[in-house]
């Protein structure tokens, strides 16, 4: 990812962090999904008290993008506190729009943990083409 592109995305997932709703596990996270048209989508991540009810930053973005009718995307950028990595569902999700997008994973500071793609996230994803021919 080139480093403008981080350091746009990283802003933006900053600003989509500090309105995070995480009163539960105290772990805010925001999310910045650049799409190829060059539109970005920001999302943080919700909790419940009813814990499967919540919602992490990466998919509000994605969902948001989706509903404005994008369905390719070009760069994300998740920031932690500590660099944490998207979970399992959020992994699938994105893989559902492209194994190629470049992923940056950076902690508070801004200071990237990893850098890699959505299939290097979810190697061997499942998608569409396992339905195909049933």
């Amino acid at each position: 990812m080139k480093a403008e592109i981080r350091e746009q995305l990283t802003r933006r997932a900053a600003e989509a962090r500090a309105h995070a709703y995480a009163p539960y596990s105290g772990y805010a996270v925001g999310a910045a999904l650049m799409a190829e048209s060059g539109v970005v989508f920001s999302g943080a991540n919700v909790e419940n008290a009813a814990y499967p009810t919540g919602l992490c930053a990466e998919r509000v973005a994605l969902f948001a993008a989706v509903a404005a009718g994008e369905r390719r995307f070009s760069a994300l950028v998740v920031l932690t506190r500590d660099g944490g990595t998207p979970c399992g569902s959020c992994r699938q999700a994105l893989a559902e729009f492209g194994l190629e997008t470049e992923v940056a994973i950076v902690d508070e500071s801004g200071h990237p943990s990893l850098e890699t793609t959505v299939g290097g996230l979810l190697p061997h994803a499942f998608g569409a083409s396992n339905l195909r021919g049933r």
